[in-house]
């Protein structure tokens, strides 16, 4: 009969090349009701857990859920606001910070979206909104 020896170099070398359990940071809906669910069916006959618990339980995690979607809304609805203010510029004559020292004037002739954000085009030239540090009022030519 032939045996392996088993040492630790063995063993953990087939330990790291199995695929590692990464854990999710966030719990979500599914979570909540299995968590509450495991919470009922586990409780002490003698002593149970009250319903006005559980609709704590509820109501926080309800909460949660509303901030959650209305930081998404949020965070969308800045985006927006983002694009109408550059497309308020069109045609406007600005001043961008190009870098540390350099300022460049000119009419704005274009807004780009680039990775979700938006962009001015000056003298040929993508700049992000928040270099603009300078927007001069149109004349108008009656």
């Amino acid at each position: 009969m032939s045996t392996t020896a088993v040492n630790l170099s063995t063993l953990s070398s087939n330990y790291s090349s199995a695929q590692e359990r990464i854990p999710t940071q966030v719990l979500g809906q599914d979570d909540f009701l299995k968590l509450l669910v495991a919470q009922m069916t586990s409780q002490d006959p003698l002593s149970p857990q009250k319903d006005t618990e559980f609709i704590s339980q509820m109501a926080s995690f309800t909460s949660l859920e509303q901030t959650k979607t209305m930081q998404k809304d949020m965070a969308q609805m800045r985006g927006d606001q983002q694009v109408l203010q550059a497309n308020s510029l069109l045609g406007r004559t600005v001043i961008v910070q190009a870098d540390k020292e350099t300022k460049v004037a000119g009419q704005v002739s274009a807004v780009e979206i680039e990775a979700g954000k938006p962009m001015v085009v000056v003298n040929g030239q993508s700049y992000d909104l928040s270099q603009v540090v300078t927007i001069t009022p149109t004349v108008n030519s009656n």
